[in-house]
């Protein structure tokens, strides 16, 4: 139900593992930032057991529905099957677009990184229902990301395909949010923007603020 209309759910999109932060669980970060704005949820969990994986991602697909917002899964068609979330994020080395929606149906979101404008093109070809763009700036949180590429590669890809729904990753905070709008990206996916905060609700709000001026 939510592939459709994804565009609405990227404003402020929420990267996170289970590893909780400050006494908080990864439950505990998730439903303070969806009670601060957060649009959708993406669990990229890279070292837990599956079994765990399985387990508390069951708890953050419920959480996330009792929110309407949509779950989704980082690299893992099979997880995503099993929770039955509502979509996959890949990346340009992982299962291609189109052989992970023949696995998970046509009403699945499939999302697709891009860091050059060639990558983006991959991703268009492989049916991506939105591009996640970057690293936009310097990051810690995914060590694989590359140099920072800045907002070019935003605006090129709107100009050329101005239907496609964006987001913009990496080193992005409520500081350095703006930019990323301005070139075109429908939201922001951040990790430790909110995760690594002390207070995640007001974190998700800060940067709603940002992403979407004069809404609460």
């Amino acid at each position: 139900m939510f592939r459709s209309d994804v565009r609405r759910y990227l404003s402020v999109y929420l990267v996170m593992d289970l590893t909780g932060h400050e006494g908080k669980s990864a439950l505990d970060i998730a439903r303070a930032a969806l009670d601060g704005g957060v649009t959708m949820i993406q669990l990229r969990e890279k070292k837990a057991p599956l079994a765990r994986v399985i387990e508390e991602g069951r708890a953050l697909r419920e959480l996330c529905r009792g929110y309407g917002v949509p779950f989704l899964v980082n690299d893992r068609v099979d997880v995503a099957l099993a929770l039955d979330a509502d979509g996959v994020h890949v990346g340009q080395d992982d299962l291609p677009g189109l052989e992970a929606r023949k696995l998970l149906g046509e009403d699945k979101i499939i999302g697709i990184s891009a860091g050059t404008m060639a990558e983006a093109e991959w991703a268009m070809a492989q049916g991506a229902d939105y591009l996640g763009v970057g690293a936009v700036y310097s990051t810690l949180t995914k060590g694989d990301a590359g140099a920072p590429i800045g907002t070019g590669l935003i605006s090129e890809s709107k100009q050329r395909w101005p239907h496609i729904s964006m987001v913009g990753i990496g080193g992005i905070d409520a500081s350095n949010a703006a930019p990323v709008i301005q070139a075109g990206a429908d939201g922001v996916a951040v990790v430790s923007a909110i995760v690594r905060q002390s207070d995640p609700c007001s974190a998700a709000r800060q940067l709603k603020q940002e992403v979407c001026p004069g809404q609460s």
